[in-house]
């Protein structure tokens, strides 16, 4: 009786009961969780694809999940319950599970492992307001033949806040602040490198010691979130992969964007433009790293869910180098490679435009399969010919994910990328932010088959457990002069010479094997106090040389959050 009686109460409040227009952050693992939970048939709708999610989504989610709560194991029951507490406000509209640092009896529940923790919090019919702080520190190493011997300790703290306005317009501000504690330089070019978050930050390569960052944004959302505007910086994802996707994944850094979701029933589209940045460098040996004077980004993405065990996806973006601002690519009702087309020849030709298009489908309970293609650059006229040079260029991505019902999920996916995908024959225009990729991580004219076995012991203690193989083809050729004589299309920074010197076979050039085994480990004794284990053993083999190498990478974390 209890139970029927909760559900007609969450059916008389409804999804948007409390509304909350601020995104919940992509790093967030409730997104891992509602997968599962999808993956399960314990909630439909939910589209792993394009995240992030307004807090008002993800509690219409987790109402779902509770309607079926007496069918999950007790970890998943224990994982829930955690969630609840976390969302209690956009769930309930209570906060009968928080705590304030500043409020009464505030530092006695400190180390609470049941309570959701804050340094203030307010909220009203309309208004919310929610503060944090989190301090962190971070002990990595490495031994090996590339990556050589390093110990670093880098600490931080951040601030943030975040909340709704009048029931509609979300708000967050995310400050970050960082110093390394122990190191040298040595150390510091060892974090930068095997660290996408500190590579993308400036300060922290050029002064060696502080590195800092920010994520800001305005985001106004309709009532029955039919649609929602957003200006500022945070990160956001679109692709099926399961364990890294094509289009727009998480290893980028932020960046600076305005954007616009619709949503009807089971189509939804989102349109985005926003500024990156990029290297300046035309010639291999004198690449610098020297800023562009403007690179941008727009993309957009339709979404349609045919059934509960069916979805399509239509993705496209161009990268605009040198044009500080254009509404050629600012219409968000546009077909953007015909817009860049219609730019003129010299323009398109500093433009990179790429498509895409992926399928997810649910065939049985507990599986769930996505295909995805990328079509970077496509000339109908030369198409199949296989002394085209290399104007067509393709990467897909075949994706399994099975969820058990003891806690494990396995997923295994195999990707990709033709010569000189995601590069670019202008340097300028090449898909990514600040150097570092803003697609799949797996370097051009390679591919690779990735095997993921993740394992809940308790809602509090988690295993990853990833292995990864990738070959790859590399290398570049000068002459006597300098000059470039091959490309073989093997690095997302250098695509000079994709059309005009050599057809490239897949895999040619200075043949890599990679072996690479990662195990992370999560433990979160108290609730918000999370501690973190990384280990990453990779072996590389040169096969063209008859040349091994290995390296080894560690890192210990510590993250309090109040």
């Amino acid at each position: 009786m209890k139970k029927f009686l909760f559900i007609f109460i969450l059916t008389l409040t409804g999804s948007a009961a409390f509304p909350q227009a601020e995104l919940v952050e992509v790093s967030n693992p409730v997104y891992d969780f509602l997968k599962r939970m999808e993956v399960m048939n314990f909630i439909d709708g939910y589209n792993s694809s394009a995240v992030p999610l307004s807090g008002s989504a993800v509690a219409s989610y987790l109402k779902k999940v509770i309607e079926n709560k007496s069918k999950l194991n007790s970890t998943d029951r224990d994982m829930l319950n955690d969630f609840e507490t976390e969302f209690e406000y956009y769930i309930y509209g209570t906060l009968k599970r928080q705590n304030r640092l500043f409020g009464k009896n505030g530092f006695e529940n400190i180390f609470n492992n049941v309570k959701e923790k804050y340094l203030w919090y307010y909220a009203d019919s309309g208004t919310t307001f929610f503060s944090g702080f989190d301090a962190s520190f971070s002990q990595r190493g490495s031994d090996g033949d590339s990556l050589g011997k390093n110990s670093i300790l880098l600490g931080g703290f951040g601030i943030d806040l975040r909340g709704t306005l009048y029931n509609s317009v979300g708000y967050l501000l995310n400050l970050k602040r960082g110093a390394v504690i122990s190191g040298d330089r040595k150390d510091i070019d060892f974090a930068s490198g095997t660290d996408n978050s500190l590579k993308g930050n400036y300060n922290f390569s050029k002064d060696g010691n502080n590195f800092n960052s920010f994520e800001g944004y305005l985001r106004y959302q309709t009532e029955s979130s039919w649609l929602s505007l957003m200006f500022g910086r945070t990160k956001f994802t679109n692709g099926t992969g399961y364990i890294d996707k094509l289009f727009l994944s998480e290893n980028s850094y932020p960046f600076d964007f305005g954007k616009i979701d619709l949503n009807y029933k089971a189509v939804s589209y989102s349109f985005a433009y926003g500024s990156i940045q990029g290297d300046s460098a035309e010639v291999y040996p004198v690449m610098t790293g020297k800023p562009l004077s403007s690179k941008n980004i727009a993309t957009h993405s339709l979404n349609i869910n045919f059934s509960d065990a069916f979805r399509l996806d239509l993705w496209e973006s161009v990268i605009i180098s040198q044009q500080p601002f254009s509404f050629t690519y600012l219409n968000p009702v546009s077909f953007l490679t015909s817009a860049d087309l219609g730019s003129g020849n010299d323009q398109t030709a500093k433009n990179n435009t790429l498509l895409g298009i992926e399928i997810e489908l649910q065939p049985f309970r507990n599986f769930s399969f996505q295909s995805s293609l990328l079509i970077d650059d496509l000339t109908f006229g030369t198409l199949g010919k296989k002394d085209s040079l290399n104007e067509n260029k393709f990467g897909w991505q075949f994706g399994a994910f099975w969820a058990s019902e003891y806690n494990a999920d396995l997923i295994v996916e195999f990707t990709h990328l033709d010569p000189f995908v995601y590069s670019h024959r202008s340097n300028k225009s090449t898909y990514t932010n600040k150097g570092v990729p803003l697609g799949h991580s797996l370097p051009p004219n390679s591919d690779e088959i990735a095997v993921s076995v993740n394992y809940r012991f308790t809602n509090r203690i988690g295993i990853n457990l990833k292995y990864r193989f990738q070959r790859s083809g590399e290398g570049i050729i000068l002459d006597s002069a300098g000059n470039l004589k091959a490309n073989f299309g093997g690095d997302i920074n250098f695509g000079l010479g994709d059309a005009y010197l050599r057809t490239n076979g897949f895999l040619d050039g200075i043949r890599i094997n990679r072996s690479i085994f990662n195990a992370s480990v999560f433990w979160e004794p108290v609730k918000q106090f999370i501690i973190e284990g990384k280990l990453e053993n990779r072996v590389i083999k040169n096969i063209t040389d008859n040349i091994s190498s290995s390296d080894f990478y560690y890192s210990a974390n510590l993250r309090m959050g109040f």
